[in-house]
């Protein structure tokens, strides 16, 4: 009986000291990965530092003089204007007309680019933390989208207008308009009645999430980059997936 009973305290004891042991190497484990991995708070925060900084270097690059006009980026004339330019160019007044409204549109794209900002920056602080996670293990312009698919409806509505100062501060839409007057007089043409603002509008935010998706690649694949501590770290666990 003494004997069992020696044995069964001995079980129990090596028991305990197993469990101890294992609940040790758990809280090890615990700490470990509560070091090194991200809470919700830092997630956020990297992300949306991520997004404002590549939202605003792309506005700020844009919106300069010239940063549509000598970039990638420029803003051509729509289909219906090649017709009527490629028909002046013999006319008086309007050898031209080609090079002279691509200037004018994009000069009034690079003045409405910098409305853009307040715009993405709301849409970035309604940033979730699922959002925030979705985005960082997601595609590589995967904030980008997330940019396009929150903000579009509101940098459309926004820029138009814009748009539509700026082509008459650079006076784009009156030689615009002299150009077709001038096109419809011409004959046997079919006569034709385009604005150019939403045209310009489109083309000019789709070059914006170009450069914000060009931006976002930059943070996500180069580590210099990544310029503040919180960048570093939100996409080193990008970085090891």
């Amino acid at each position: 009986m003494i004997r069992l009973l020696s044995t069964l305290m001995m079980v129990f004891a090596l028991a305990s000291c197993q469990a101890q042991g294992i609940k040790g190497a758990l809280d090890k484990l615990k700490a470990k990965v509560t070091e090194s991995d991200l809470t919700k708070e830092e997630a956020g925060k990297g992300l949306k530092e991520a997004l404002k900084v590549g939202a605003e270097e792309a506005v700020a690059f844009l919106s300069k003089e010239n940063g549509y006009y000598e970039s990638v980026y420029k803003v051509l004339l729509p289909e219906e204007a090649q017709k009527v330019v490629s028909k002046l160019k013999m006319v008086p007044g309007f050898s031209n007309v080609e090079q002279e409204l691509v200037l004018r549109i994009n000069r009034a794209a690079e003045l409405a680019a910098s409305k853009a900002t307040p715009i993405f920056v709301n849409a970035i602080t309604q940033l979730t933390f699922q959002d925030a996670l979705n985005i960082l293990m997601g595609e590589q312009n995967a904030a980008t989208n997330y940019l396009r698919s929150t903000t579009s409806g509101q940098l459309y509505a926004e820029f138009k207008p814009v748009i539509a100062a700026s082509l008459d501060e650079v006076n784009a839409r009156q030689y615009w308009k002299d150009a077709v007057t001038a096109y419809n007089k011409i004959p046997l043409v079919t006569k034709i009645n385009t604005e150019l603002d939403d045209h310009v509008a489109n083309k000019a935010l789709g070059g914006l999430f170009q450069l914000v998706e060009v931006k976002e690649a930059q943070i996500r694949t180069d580590v210099s980059a990544r310029t503040s501590d919180i960048l570093k770290k939100v996409f080193a666990k990008q970085d090891k997936r």
